[in-house]
């Protein structure tokens, strides 16, 4: 980068740090610290859930998850419009009338203290690791670009955040996530724009939709049907979308602190309902700009070069071995691959109706992908635990090999505040559980105002210590967009499914639905390791809807032996 764009970040990160920190200022105790003292209008409160749910995963991974798989993702949010409309109606009035600072309170009063406290540290566990993740994905950007080691850079990145998440609490979580958020949207807009200037003399914005169409980008839509058969083994489909995406969404905005606690803060139980209904009608046309971006960056890489590897660690690595000559020569072979098809698209562009062109095309882009495998064998070969999936690394290439000076440094500034958006807000959530959920229930059951406050100061630091920890082993993870939902879909099932027991299933006690969502977490653990190892074939959205089910199930089987043995 240059040095513009090393003053441009440095400013803009800087300018959000403060920002955070004077916004900060506020009443020192649980309400003001967790809740902004629930005083915020809906387009704040709209703002900071997007902000929440929008991490630097999102404009990291997803444009990439594009060039890779195409959009199909995008199906993975076709269920959220509807379970929006679920909670409006049935989660966000209880919270707020019940005024608890956590989801998890409410399953006390409903059940007992031993359901809340699983349905927590379940909550805990799986929001602590995905934050982990979301950590990394930001330390991935500057350890490429610096040269810096993953390890110290996590420690950099998770320390900035650390300093006004314990600092400010929720209050600088959501005014600093409106001001992230329009530098963010602005960012990636900028990104498109210049992704299509950027394009040959003569192609368009049509033109590079039509190539990433003809060669299998566009497909927004999939049905999952195979052969005559649904296949279950899909991840990104109609079915698993609207279905499956529907129990994952449900129980991500309606139990998981992260999200809750961000609609807490609604001045009304309206103001509540309108920024979370207004979320599910903006998600949707968001993720897919962004991955209409990543289709975008795929034709233009088609008429210009890209590295055999988009993470240019591995080649680096690989000329320093004793595979030096061989990826030497791949690299070579890659150049050529690459020649031979550029001048087959830019053919293509005067003959678009020339079917054998794009079957030329698509051999070359299978021979190239045949390259990229063997680079990636090598790089096996001289270190086994390193990471190989480069889908991260795509969108990042573009950025820092293509857009001008001042356009770059704000491109990666806007990945570093979608990171520091949505982890503050895990780290504010994660606190929240820990004092109000743990800490008040079983250490310190009567705390003054004052204590409270510095409980969750120590737990945020607490908790973003153990992120970093986790940030260090979140390596070799594939597609982070994936991951990090594939980790959530392991629990949130079982989560909602507590939940859906508490609020529709009214003669059930604690005693039944503990043990079912025992019993249901492990069946959630074993699927996904017998799927894991090639012994089923299930995409992970359908966890989500098996580990709700199960509860539910198995809570009603239960009661029925408890009322026959009363009997």
């Amino acid at each position: 980068m240059s040095h513009y764009d090393w003053i441009t970040l440095a400013i803009t990160l800087t300018g959000v740090i403060l920002y955070g920190l004077y916004k900060s200022r506020t009443t020192k105790d649980l309400d003001g610290y967790f809740l902004s003292n629930r005083a915020m209008p809906w387009y704040i409160v709209l703002l900071s859930i997007m902000g929440t749910q929008a991490s630097a995963i999102t404009f990291l991974s997803a444009p990439g998850q594009a060039y890779v798989d195409g959009m199909r993702f995008v199906q993975f949010y076709f269920g959220l419009p509807l379970a929006m409309v679920v909670l409006c109606i049935t989660f966000v009035p209880i919270f707020h009338r019940l005024k608890v600072y956590t989801a998890y309170e409410y399953l006390e009063k409903r059940f007992d203290s031993r359901t809340r406290t699983l349905t927590s540290l379940l909550f805990l566990l799986q929001r602590a690791l995905s934050t982990g993740i979301s950590i990394y994905a930001p330390s991935i950007i500057l350890s490429s670009l610096l040269n810096w080691n993953i390890y110290w850079t996590n420690l950099f990145m998770g320390g900035l955040l650390i300093l006004y998440t314990v600092a400010g609490g929720a209050k600088a979580v959501a005014h600093t996530q409106k001001f992230q958020l329009l530098i963010i949207f602005s960012g990636m807009a900028l990104a498109g724009y210049m992704v299509v200037r950027l394009l040959p003399e003569g192609v368009g914005f049509t033109d590079a939709l039509n190539l990433g169409g003809k060669l299998g980008k566009l497909n927004v839509i999939t049905t999952g049907v195979e052969q005559g058969g649904f296949n279950w083994g899909d991840r990104y489909n109609l079915i698993s979308g609207i279905i499956g995406g529907f129990f994952l969404q449900l129980s991500y905005f309606g139990t998981d602190q992260s999200q809750v606690g961000r609609y807490l803060t609604a001045k009304s139980i309206s103001e509540s309902r309108m920024g979370l209904i207004m979320n599910g009608l903006v998600k949707i046309p968001m993720q897919f700009f962004i991955l209409l971006i990543g289709v975008l960056v795929f034709s233009f890489f088609q008429f210009n070069s890209h590295p055999v590897s988009f993470n240019a660690r591995q080649m680096d690595m690989l000329r320093h071995s004793e595979m030096q000559p061989a990826a030497i020569a791949l690299e070579q072979q890659h150049v050529l691959v690459q020649e031979k098809k550029q001048e087959l698209v830019r053919q293509w562009v005067d003959n678009k109706e020339d079917q054998s062109l794009l079957n030329q095309i698509g051999a070359h882009l299978q021979e190239e992908k045949m390259i990229q495998d063997s680079v990636k064998t090598l790089v096996k070969k001289v270190d086994a635990l390193a990471e190989t999936n480069d889908t991260n690394y795509i969108f990042l290439r573009f950025v820092v090999d293509y857009l001008p000076v001042g356009a770059v440094g704000l491109l990666i500034a806007v990945i570093f505040l979608a990171a520091w958006g949505s982890i503050a807000a895990a780290l504010n959530s994660l606190a929240s559980s820990s004092v109000v959920d743990i800490h008040k229930k079983f250490i310190e059951k009567n705390c003054a105002e004052k204590r409270d406050y510095q409980l969750s100061k120590r737990y945020t630091l607490a908790w973003g210590l153990f992120c970093i920890a986790t940030a260090m082993f979140a390596t070799r993870m594939g597609s982070l967009i994936e991951a990090v939902n594939i980790l959530g879909s392991l629990f949130y099932g079982v989560i909602l499914g507590i939940f859906l027991v508490a609020f529709y299933m009214k003669k059930i006690g604690g005693k039944a639905v503990f043990g079912a969502a025992v019993i249901s977490e492990m069946l959630i653990i074993i699927l996904f390791v017998l799927n894991d190892t090639g012994y089923i074939r299930l995409g992970f959205l359908w966890l989500n809807l098996i580990g709700a089910l199960a509860v539910m199930a198995l809570s009603w089987l239960f009661s029925k032996f408890e009322g026959l043995r009363r009997a």
